[in-house]
């Protein structure tokens, strides 16, 4: 599960780099961790308990960023490790911010727009206090997206006044900015093309398998389709669709809008999850929940390297599995770096009053990931060592110093 994945692979990385005890007792715990009860009164006029959360990891690099995610599973230890996560990544990929995550043990489907709006408001108010532009700052994730991001802002506006930077991933509207949309799964697609460079090949060569049709996994199958990648499978929780010459990416975006799924598309042949787990493809692009692939799945999986575009999504078990079959990974740390870099680029926007244009976004996301490309590689490279393992390193480096030069150790 995404709880360990994270604490296991800091620590093969603070061995390996022989990190003093007290770094590691200091870096593998949060900042702060906080849980609070939600009441919401539902249309129906009973009243239900909800739990949130909200995990601080680290602030020696800023101000600490991460997600909020509605899903059932939700839980402590799952935001402890997400927040850890976020550090790491932010790090990497050079972002002035520590982790964090939040969210709420709730199935948002179950809910009504009405009920969602005033779970998410009371859970603002719960958490008004730790949160702010130079504290905390929240960003969509699993079941979020801009519209919860509004009725953040706005909550937290009424309580401390109009604060845009509170939030990122907000519609343009209200201040987003270009490409927050898009940027994971652009980002992903991005460090595809780079990976591929380093083997002598294109994007337009290749054939792909996403796994998960949300917003990353949507993004990115666009970007191989419009680059002349074949995407020849796609799933999401109801299964899933295969074309072997090329799914028609535009079109299943267009159907999924429809239909609320992939299932059913009628320009590809069904496949189950599992097998397209099992498909041939030179880049499997792990794009749903954290914990998606695990020991098993991997031992069955036939793609030439895993894209982690989504957070967690290799299990440990999994990773050193793909590792004995030779299958290398691009880790979640640079290859769902995507989001969080944009949403550093709202949050400048927002805090200088500026508004920047798509391709000034596209310009500083291109550099942010070909300069953390540089490091996991040539780090991987010199040390003989898996990508994953080179780009905590990086990340490690980078937080330990932050520590010893501002005197926090």
């Amino acid at each position: 599960m995404a709880a360990s994945s994270t604490e296991t692979f800091l620590k093969e990385a603070m061995d390996m780099l022989c990190l003093a005890p007290k770094f590691q007792k200091l870096l593998m715990n949060p900042l702060r961790e906080v849980k609070v009860e939600l009441p919401l009164e539902r249309d129906s006029g009973e009243l239900e308990i909800y739990s949130g959360y909200r995990v601080q990891h680290d602030t020696s690099r800023g101000p600490m960023k991460g997600g909020l995610r509605f899903h059932p599973l939700v839980d402590s230890s799952m935001m402890k490790s997400l927040a850890s996560l976020m550090t790491w990544k932010c790090a990497l990929v050079d972002v002035p911010f520590g982790g964090a995550m939040g969210g709420i043990a709730c199935d948002p489907k179950a809910l009504s727009k009405n009920e969602l709006e005033r779970l998410t408001r009371t859970y603002v108010v719960r958490i008004a206090e730790l949160i702010g532009p130079l504290k905390d700052i929240p960003a969509p994730d699993v079941n979020t997206d801009e519209k919860v991001m509004a009725w953040v802002m706005d909550q937290y506006s009424k309580i401390h006044g109009y604060t845009p930077p509170v939030v990122t991933g907000k519609p343009l509207a209200l201040q987003g900015s270009q490409g927050r949309k898009e940027a994971a799964g652009l980002a992903a697609c991005m460090v595809a093309e780079e990976y591929l460079a380093t083997l002598g090949r294109k994007i337009e060569e290749s054939t792909f398998v996403v796994q998960g049709f949300g917003n990353v996994g949507s993004h990115s199958a666009m970007c191989f389709h419009e680059h002349g990648g074949k995407v020849i499978a796609v799933t999401d929780s109801s299964g899933g669709v295969y074309r072997g010459r090329g799914l028609d990416i535009p079109r299943l975006v267009k159907h999924k809008q429809e239909k609320g799924t992939v299932a059913g598309f009628k320009e590809g042949d069904y496949m189950s999850n599992d097998e397209a787990l099992a498909q041939k493809c030179d880049i499997f692009a792990a794009a749903a929940l954290d914990g998606m692939i695990t020991g098993d799945v991997a031992a069955e999986m036939e793609a030439k390297a895993v894209l982690e575009s989504a957070n967690a999504a290799v299990t440990p078990e999994a990773d050193a599995v793909l590792a004995r079959n030779g299958v290398p990974v691009i880790p979640d740390l640079i290859a769902s770096s995507g989001g969080v870099i944009v949403s550093y680029y709202e949050w400048v926007q927002n805090l200088q009053q500026l508004s920047w244009s798509m391709e000034q976004v596209k310009e500083g996301l291109t550099a942010k990931i070909r300069s953390a490309w540089a490091k996991v590689w040539n780090g991987s490279k010199d040390r003989k060592i898996a990508m994953r393992k080179a780009a905590y390193i990086e990340a490690i480096n980078k937080v330990v110093e932050a520590l010893e030069l501002r005197g926090l150790i």
